[in-house]
């Protein structure tokens, strides 16, 4: 076996490569710690890499863990008065509150900014959040 030191450029380009390819495929992927995404996301590394892959049901108690209920999602989005999509799951899927639960809803700007989340130092920032355990939603 040969040091990376002794590996070629080429072969640490290919390798590069490689491993951009997979980020570039794994990054649209909703995951969470459940779910859909996660499979997909597990199967694509798994092809590089042995895995062996278990399913635990929702409840179980792991330790001091109880896993929580699984969490797939199609599509969000929260559109202006004018019907303008303004926050949209398929432009980044942070855009949606992790376990967010399903929601249909025409609301006023004052009652929706109880469910949106900023970083007021960070305007142009995603907050990454999540809502495992208690049923709620937000963007």
């Amino acid at each position: 076996m040969s040091s990376p030191a002794a590996q070629s450029t080429a072969d640490r380009a290919g390798i590069g490569a490689e491993l951009h390819r997979l980020i570039a495929d794994l990054y649209p992927i909703c995951r969470s710690i459940t779910g859909e995404g996660l499979r997909e996301t597990l199967r694509a590394v798994g092809r590089l890499v042995p895995l062996t892959l278990r399913e635990v049901p929702t409840g179980t108690q792991v330790f001091d863990w109880t896993v929580p209920k699984e969490w797939n999602i199609r599509g969000a989005y929260v559109k202006n008065s004018r019907g303008e999509r303004v926050i949209d799951f398929q432009t980044s899927n942070l855009h949606v509150v992790n376990y967010s639960v399903p929601v249909r809803l025409k609301m006023r700007l004052a009652e929706l900014k109880t469910h949106l989340f900023t970083l007021s130092d960070r305007p142009d920032w995603i907050p990454y959040r999540t809502s495992y355990y208690k049923e709620s939603w937000g963007f």
